[in-house]
């Protein structure tokens, strides 16, 4: 599948129950932080488990780019080795970052205090997104930035040459922005602070402190303040990718809504900042276990087994875990089409201005299947109808978007009718395997 050719309509129908073991793919946020973080050490970083999707070979092709000596060793084997701290080449060609919002503003962040100038693009998708969150901080260093207007791709950034470090205040609850000021604060001489009001997933510190960065993390009245000492010699690592959260989140809740299924995920990432799915599943009366609990790598981990829920109930989630679970609400709302009562899901602007307009992608393509939904700006409310009873047999526009492509895929598993998608080619970007691996537990999903 390609996020970026010609479109691929998708079928899911209603199967039997699902079982088996779901070996989802490799996290894509640590994915990516490994490579670039492996492009700015020195010497060589090695990677097992890493996610082949389009979206992190994207990152791998530009740390090739600025430099870095990237190898596929073949089975999720890679090896970085690195230029260093501000050793990153301009690079002679533009940086096609594919449909990654991920990989883009983080590239944007690790190239600002380089002295080079460098052009961005990406898929439709990606140049219709904003891009003035990583482009404002970045210029407090000094780096500049032009592109098209309302901020978007295609988009040259003049690096600072002189960099100088900031303190910053991350408006919006982003774990891509605060990254990506952290990244370029690796090249700024002193100290630079991130200050945010709500905690994000933590990889970025987590990895670059294991690298060798010299960070710390504090809890004050102004929020999580986050404190990076520039210019260190980061020490190539050795990194084992747990599998990723994100991913699980598909088989997991297809088979809490689809009758007989005992499906087990092993090595999923718990990371408190990423785990919140799992948690609200759990409050709306989901079966599901964490079995051999341990840390690798500085992260938590966890085999996962889901069941059928039969008794799924409504709930209020939580706002403030908003930012540990904010790709999952798309297919969150699908296991809420199938629960009795409301969901209500509040504080989730953000979904405004991801792939798509997720909040607008999922509530039109619920209602086409006959669940009722409510939205607005920055909440939405799904009214469930009970298990067997969400009708289905429609087909919904995916726009480019591959967790509304997957979360519809989800629905047709337990809907009444098979639901379709216009276009399932975007689920290359995250999840390459989804139609093995979904086939494989038992889903019936078909091309065309």
């Amino acid at each position: 599948m390609s996020g970026h050719g010609t479109p691929i309509p998708m079928t899911s129908r209603p199967c039997g129950p699902l079982n088996g073991e779901a070996n989802v793919p490799g996290d894509k946020s640590i994915s990516h932080r490994s490579l670039i973080l492996g492009a700015m050490a020195v010497g060589e970083t090695k990677i097992s488990g890493l996610l082949e999707g389009e979206d992190v070979l994207d990152t791998g092709k530009a740390m090739a780019a600025f430099g870095a000596d990237v190898i596929n060793h073949g089975g999720g084997n890679w090896s970085v080795h690195g230029v260093g701290v501000g050793g990153f080449a301009e690079p002679d060609n533009v940086i096609d970052c594919g449909n990654s919002g991920t990989g883009v503003r983080l590239i944007m962040g690790a190239m600002a205090t380089c002295d080079i100038t460098v052009t961005f693009t990406g898929d439709a998708s990606l140049n219709g997104r904003p891009m003035a969150r990583v482009t404002d901080p970045i210029a407090l260093f000094g780096a500049q930035a032009v592109g098209r207007a309302g901020g978007r791709l295609p988009m040259t950034i003049v690096g600072a040459k002189d960099p100088t470090p900031v303190r910053y205040e991350v408006p919006m609850p982003s774990a891509q922005v605060k990254s990506a000021v952290l990244l370029a604060g690796l090249n700024a001489p002193g100290q630079t602070v991130v200050i945010e009001k709500e905690a994000t997933r933590d990889h970025t510190e987590r990895m670059l402190a294991g690298f060798g960065a010299e960070i710390s993390v504090e809890e004050s009245d102004e929020g999580r303040v986050i404190t990076l000492t520039g210019q260190p010699e980061l020490k190539p690592q050795v990194i084992t990718v747990p599998r990723d959260p994100s991913s699980a989140a598909f088989p997991v809740c297809a088979a809490v809504i689809t009758p007989g299924s005992d499906v087990l995920v092993p090595n999923i990432g718990l990371n408190p900042t990423r785990a919140g799915l799992f948690t609200t599943l759990r409050e709306m009366g989901a079966d599901l276990t964490y079995e051999n609990e341990r840390e690798e790598g500085g992260e938590p981990v966890a085999d996962l087994r889901a069941k059928f829920s039969p008794d799924l109930k409504g709930i209020e989630v939580d706002p403030a875990r908003a930012a540990s679970m904010i790709d999952e609400y798309p297919v969150l709302s699908v296991v809420a089409s199938f629960a009795q009562g409301e969901t209500v899901m509040r504080g989730v602007k953000e979904l405004r201005v991801k792939e798509s307009d997720r909040i607008d992608a999922m509530a039109t393509g619920l209602r086409l299947n006959g669940v009722e939904v409510d939205d607005g700006d920055d909440w939405w409310i799904v009214k469930g109808l009970g298990h067997g009873n969400v009708p289905g047999g429609a087909t919904c526009a995916s726009h480019l978007d591959h967790r509304i492509a997957m979360s519809f895929m989800v629905m047709g598993m337990a809907a009444q009718k098979p639901v379709s998608v216009d276009d399932g080619s975007p689920i290359a970007t995250s999840f390459p395997i989804f139609e093995p691996l979904m086939a494989g537990l038992g889903a019936d999903v078909v091309r065309g």
